[in-house]
């Protein structure tokens, strides 16, 4: 069995090592592909010497247009090219802990894409204030009901997926070149009718660094849900 973990990254030199660590660490023999938008602090130059002394550690180097869902899709080629069998998806900033990846490995068996929740009980949010995660709560009531999600967090980047998922969606076709991918993902999950369920994960607010989520791209997103639902495609 051969799991591949995606992280797609863009200025995380402060959090980076720090989280290849823990996740070689695991007692699960996985695999981390970093997915780098050629970020200018050099994220993906400390990615290269780390690969130079761990041959489970994988660089990916982007240099052509920048996005979270264009980096997220060349993980997923780049996962199904290298034979992976499970695919985890997690943000590069230490708020997703690879503590769970084992749970993922686990709950999957028993179905075909595993969503980390922070709102199932014994999930959460550590480090928010109130408006942000009031912000997750209604963002995802929202998706909900525009898209008919039968999950409690669809919004979350924590994700775990079989090998035919990855293989069932056409990569080409998907338009999403920012965030809004994990919401077109699980759209496509669903109109293929896969087998999607949850464990709850507690979110710890990044330490280090700048989010790349803004009111910008936050507006942006719900605008998008709300077009996917028009066109139902």
């Amino acid at each position: 069995m051969k799991v591949m973990v995606i992280i797609p990254t863009y200025n995380e030199r402060e959090n980076i090592t720090l989280l290849l660590d823990e996740i070689v660490n695991l007692p699960e023999e996985v695999e981390a592909l970093v997915v780098d938008d050629n970020s200018p602090d050099g994220t993906w130059k400390l990615v290269e010497d780390y690969t130079k002394k761990n041959h489970r550690v994988h660089l990916l180097k982007r240099t052509s247009e920048r996005g979270r869902g264009l980096a997220g899709i060349a993980g997923f080629k780049y996962a199904l090219e290298n034979k992976a069998d499970y695919v985890v998806e997690m943000d590069g900033d230490l708020s997703h802990d690879p503590k769970y990846i084992p749970e993922f490995l686990k709950k999957i068996k028993d179905c075909d894409v595993v969503i980390g929740s922070r709102l199932l009980p014994d999930g959460g949010e550590v480090g928010r204030g109130f408006s942000r995660r009031l912000i997750t709560r209604l963002a995802a009531i929202y998706v909900r009901l525009l898209l008919g999600f039968r999950v409690t967090d669809p919004t979350s980047g924590y994700r775990c997926y079989r090998k035919k998922v990855l293989e069932a969606i056409d990569m080409g076709s998907l338009k999403a070149r920012d965030p809004f991918l994990l919401s077109e993902m699980l759209f496509r999950c669903y109109k293929k009718n896969f087998r999607i369920e949850e464990i709850p994960i507690i979110f710890r607010d990044r330490k280090s660094g700048a989010s790349k989520i803004g009111w910008r791209i936050l507006v942006t997103y719900l605008f998008k849900v709300l077009r996917l639902r028009i066109r139902g495609k």
